[in-house]
């Protein structure tokens, strides 16, 4: 690949866009890797996928405006359907995603971060939708994803105005988990991830699946659905292991079966 590159260490893998000549802004070929990196490490046994920039300046800055207006409504299209698959491939796999955010994390790169489970932004982040600006509007998700998660007012003054925020901003209205240091975003996600990569996999797996169908049906289906993952978990040796465990007064050792 020419702009993505993964890292594996310790059950946790780390993707990175890295086309710091434009700020690892996305065009066709950038969604495409990302697609395919996150296809790859859907058949591997990682506990938890980091997403990252290369760089201090930008996360991902956004798509790559030079080559959007040279596209014509069908390859737009295609654009938009390529970019939603990818970032479907980060919200809905069953691997938890972690978005550590360094610099500017405008239209494309937001959506990106809101399509990953937690979002770690540092000081100098800056967060918004620009597109309404260049006559288009967010492709990727972001009319989607933002509303259910900061709430449907608050997701149209951004998107409507084109405004940016910073990270702070964007810790306070929800956008982001937390806030770090210039610099110390990619060791903070780190740090979350190994949290997770600690606890049982196949739990943490139906966790996700479970906290998504939330966003998707009424309380009376969620709540069937969780019993069913609930009784689903007690047919695995994890569970019996992680319970023993804990009566025993020792770490457990998951298998993820």
């Amino acid at each position: 690949m020419d702009y993505v590159r993964v890292e594996e260490e310790g059950g946790i893998a780390v993707l990175t866009v890295d086309r710091q000549d434009k700020l690892n802004a996305l065009n066709p070929q950038v969604v495409e890797e990302i697609g395919q990196a996150l296809l790859d490490l859907g058949n591997k046994e990682v506990r938890a996928i980091i997403v990252t920039g290369a760089g201090e300046r930008a996360f991902v800055a956004g798509a790559d405006i030079a080559a959007m207006s040279e596209m014509d409504p069908i390859e737009a299209k295609h654009f938009a359907e390529t970019s939603n698959a990818a970032m479907a491939l980060l919200d809905r796999s069953p691997i938890p995603t972690i978005a550590a955010v360094n610099g500017f994390a405008l239209g494309g790169g937001c959506e990106i971060a809101l399509a990953c489970d937690i979002r770690v932004a540092s000081e100098n982040a800056v967060f918004g939708f620009p597109e309404v600006s260049l006559g288009i509007i967010p492709g990727m998700g972001g009319t989607q994803r933002l509303p259910r998660l900061i709430g449907p007012g608050l997701a149209k003054e951004l998107i409507l105005t084109g405004r940016r925020i910073s990270a702070a901003g964007a810790k306070k209205i929800g956008l982001v988990n937390r806030v770090v240091p210039q610099g110390e975003a990619l060791d903070a996600a780190r740090s979350i991830a190994s949290e997770i990569a600690g606890n049982g996999p196949l739990a943490v797996r139906h966790a996700k699946a479970a906290a998504n169908k939330a966003q998707e049906v009424d309380l009376i289906s969620g709540l069937d659905y969780e019993s069913d993952q609930f009784a689903l978990l007690f047919s695995t040796r994890d569970a019996k292991e992680g319970m023993k465990a804990f009566v025993e007064k020792r770490e457990a050792s998951f298998e993820g079966r």
